[in-house]
């Protein structure tokens, strides 16, 4: 997909399709008036005969339209325009591109792009609109036999802004929305790849070629064997129970000067988790192939920033293992001895990921860095409290809290922030080990932020559980790619200040 910006009037454009909106009921958009004062009231007229309402989400594509120079006009339904904020925009740039897709409008010069969203600028709309458009766009259908791909897909987008002073910013939002989108999609790649295909074995692969590609990036694998050598037992105790050596994936990308202290990015890369000994229920478990998908979002975010080639040293950790009830696999009651030192009894070995994620945490102490997020679908609890709107956010650090917070808002990748009180420490002891794995019932979100931030007081850190917000289930059934937009734009946020 092309992407362009330009500044133009609509009723000159020489394109397939040109996209205007009109809002309930029945305003045209200061772009659709302009198209209906050279027509001599031919929108104006259809909209008058009851043909479109300007309903959120409605679409009315026309051919021909007099004294224009398009094959085509897609009027967009806005909905109320006193309503007419980001989820809204959202909304009408994926209907209009869906539209596009299946009407045989190979190029368009897209309007909606000026429409006026609450607090959001150019850079904003013109960058969301690419996010939106490529997530629309989105598919994974590389394992079906026949294709349903669209006969004349659009493959050129041309966004118009206001005054040719906005044309610079809307290029520079253009890059940034197609590195995000780019990340986002190689998240989802990852994420709705069958655990056949995607072990750590080819996550290590996926990150060597990352390397290759850019000289900037080295790249690190340590397998199993030199684990156990290192004294990761809380790691290697998941990883054992797989005829699959784990592996801890390392890619250190140097944009910026050496004394300039690293952002490191942490993944829990369980790429199927079937609970171990502590067996899950059969119904639903192959959607436990989205157990990496914390792992997925990582490698999104750092693809998407070296794309962008951000002048910020970024370092990306997966912790890749598989959960397996084999022979070898540890069994609840068994203690490890973590690289940190502390022991631990497992109590349960379907919560191996902070297991795998504990021994990443001290592991990445050796980069001194500026700050560390971990990202992981770990517990069921944070789908119960938040569902699958928000992330849950928990950190030692409140400005950087706030930050990621932040982020989050302006991008649309929302989190919620969760206590870490020393009271929801108690839940953790154990009387045979310095901690155990599990909290009881109650909490259970916070009590597992709460073990890995044991590991986690040599640095300032957050912890993001995605368990509600890496995938969709049911019909829609896939990864959403999340939270590559929240850490890329907590990356950019850093970077521009």
């Amino acid at each position: 997909m092309e992407f362009n910006v330009k500044s133009g009037n609509p009723e000159k454009q020489r394109s397939a399709c040109v996209v205007i909106g009109v809002f309930d009921s029945r305003k045209l958009s200061q772009a659709g008036e302009q198209i209906d004062e050279v027509s001599e009231g031919y929108l104006s007229n259809l909209l008058r005969r009851g043909d479109m309402e300007g309903k959120l989400g409605q679409a009315l594509l026309l051919h021909n339209v007099p004294n224009t120079l398009s094959d085509r006009v897609l009027l967009i339904g806005c909905g109320k325009e006193r309503d007419f904020s980001d989820k809204q925009y959202h909304a009408v740039i994926s209907k209009a591109i869906t539209t596009l897709n299946e009407t045989g409008s190979m190029d368009a010069v897209c309007f909606l792009s000026e429409l006026n969203v609450k607090g959001r600028d150019t850079h904003w709309k013109v960058r969301h609109a690419v996010e939106s458009t490529q997530d629309s766009l989105y598919s994974f259908d590389q394992f079906k036999s026949k294709s349903e791909s669209a006969r004349r897909p659009v493959r050129r987008l041309v966004f118009n802004v206001t005054t040719r002073k906005e044309l610079t910013i809307g290029e520079q939002a253009i890059a940034e929305g197609v590195a995000i989108s780019k990340g986002a999609h190689v998240a989802r790649d990852l994420a709705n790849l069958p655990p056949n295909i995607a072990n750590p074995s080819y996550i290590a692969e996926q990150a060597k070629m990352l390397s290759i590609e850019n000289d900037k990036i080295e790249c690190l694998i340590l397998d199993e064997k030199e684990l156990k050598e290192m004294g990761m037992g809380a790691f290697t105790a998941v990883t054992q129970g797989s005829d699959t050596s784990g592996k801890l994936i390392v890619l250190n990308y140097k944009g910026a000067p050496e004394e300039q202290k690293p952002i490191v990015l942490v993944g829990k890369g369980i790429t199927f988790d079937s609970g171990g000994i502590s067996l899950k229920p059969g119904e639903r478990m192959d959607e436990m192939k989205y157990d990496m998908g914390g792992a997925a979002g990582v490698f999104g975010g750092f693809v998407a920033a070296t794309e962008m080639q951000l002048e910020v040293n970024l370092i990306m950790v997966i912790a890749a293992a598989e959960n397996m009830p084999g022979g070898g696999a540890c069994r609840p009651g068994d203690i490890v001895k973590t690289l940190s030192g502390q022991t631990v009894e497992i109590l349960n070995t379907d919560a191996e990921g902070r297991l795998v994620l504990c021994d990443a945490l001290t592991y990445v102490e050796r980069f001194n860095p500026d700050v560390v997020i971990d990202v992981a679908t770990l517990t069921g609890a944070c789908v119960v409290a938040l569902g699958d709107q928000a992330s849950g956010l928990m950190s030692n650090h409140n400005p950087l809290a706030h930050e990621l917070l932040n982020a989050g808002e302006l991008c649309g990748d929302r989190a919620w922030r969760l206590p870490l009180w020393d009271e929801y420490q108690e839940q953790l002891e154990s009387n045979f080990a310095d901690m155990s794995n599990l909290g009881g019932k109650g909490a259970g979100t916070i009590t597992a932020a709460c073990f890995l931030s044991r590991f986690a007081k040599k640095y300032h850190w957050a912890h993001l559980d995605i368990a509600g917000t890496a995938w969709k289930s049911g019909k829609s059934k896939g990864a959403t790619g999340r939270p590559v937009p929240l850490l890329t734009q907590y990356i950019l946020g850093r970077v521009n200040a």
